[in-house]
């Protein structure tokens, strides 16, 4: 018979591997088939982070900068941006500005809109030094590609993303950056972006000539833009190619068309027509369905479909969550129906 002190050495094993087995299996379910780094698409979910804003300063007109500080923050590349929820609750998602390789703090900036949706009216009248905020992330839905040569245009605020991107660019590639804003007064971070050379940095105030920008492009150059969604239309249809980073929702309403919407819960059908949103039309029946940035990034709107084939056009859900789920402030039916768990 096996003595005492075996059958104790034997189930503490077991239950060492017992442990270790659980463990693995929750870093990836379908185990012994390796985990994803990353999804087919969207980002996994980021740990929440409360961090003091330590400094709140004017960098030009209507702009103010935040800089949060923390210890051993997680790490980002440019184009990243954070996910800053405001005191009122409402998430607003603002592209981070600083040095990726400080992981001591994390630096954004804003533009207040003042017939805007609120977020950044509350940034400006409400956040100050020492005021704490829940932060997610970063997340980088706008990374900066390998190529020989590049191209950026940004206009305004849009300069935030950008500015990482042309310091992060290896010694010896060509570059170019249009900078252009309605006066130079309101164009944050200007005196840092002329100091990165005048023979590769053009500064316009008012409507920049982009036509003369692109035909002195070098061949097969990346092309990179952010700023009012005018600039990025112009951009986009000399430069079908061009990145893209917007700040608001895609706002053209063509090739939309009305569907129906059952909520399945609630016994009642919906319908959403072609230039409104799901959102829109879910809370009109139900006032208190959850919701905050309205662009697909945050996933507050997010619900269980049941039936129907959805369109989806958020920045936020994997593939397997889009297999069941839809954010409604953004997606949109392919079908003439949708069923959803409400």
């Amino acid at each position: 018979m096996p003595t005492l002190r075996t059958l104790v050495v034997v189930t503490g094993a077991a239950l060492l591997a017992r442990r270790a087995l659980r463990r693995r299996i929750q870093a990836s379910p379908l185990w012994p088939m390796p985990a994803l780094e990353e999804p087919v698409s969207g980002r996994p979910r980021s740990r929440a982070l409360r961090l003091p804003v330590a400094s709140c300063q004017t960098v030009a007109e209507g702009v103010v900068q935040l800089r949060f500080e923390g210890r051993e923050l997680p790490r980002w590349e440019p184009g990243a941006h954070l996910d800053v929820v405001l005191p009122s609750g409402l998430v607003r998602q603002y592209s981070l500005c600083g040095d990726p390789a400080d992981t001591s703090s994390y630096t954004v900036a804003t533009r207040l809109v003042p017939d805007g949706r609120g977020g950044s009216r509350e940034v400006h009248e409400q956040v100050r030094a020492g005021v704490e905020l829940e932060v997610r992330g970063p997340r980088n839905r706008f990374p900066l590609a390998e190529a020989a040569s590049y191209v950026f245009v940004a206009g305004g605020i849009g300069i935030t993303p950008i500015l990482p991107m042309v310091r992060a660019l290896p010694a010896g590639v060509e570059w170019r950056l249009l900078y252009c804003g309605r006066s130079r007064a309101s164009m944050p971070f200007l005196e840092e972006v002329e100091k990165l050379g005048a023979d590769r940095v053009s500064v316009v105030e008012g409507r920049p000539d982009l036509d003369e920008l692109f035909a002195n492009a070098p061949d097969g150059a990346a092309v990179y833009c952010c700023g009012p969604e005018g600039l990025m239309a112009a951009v986009e249809r000399r430069f079908p190619g061009v990145r893209l980073e917007r700040f608001a929702p895609h706002t053209s309403t063509e090739g939309n068309d009305a569907f129906e919407v059952e909520l399945r819960c609630s016994g009642r059908t919906l319908t959403v027509d072609a230039d409104s949103t799901v959102l829109a039309a879910v809370r009109a029946e139900l006032p208190d369905t959850p919701y905050s940035c309205e662009q697909g990034f945050c996933g507050t709107c997010r619900q269980r479909v049941l039936a129907g084939e959805v369109e989806h056009r958020d920045e936020l859900l994997t593939d397997a969550e889009r297999g069941d789920s839809m954010l409604l402030c953004v997606s949109r039916a392919r079908s003439d129906r949708l069923v959803l768990d409400m």
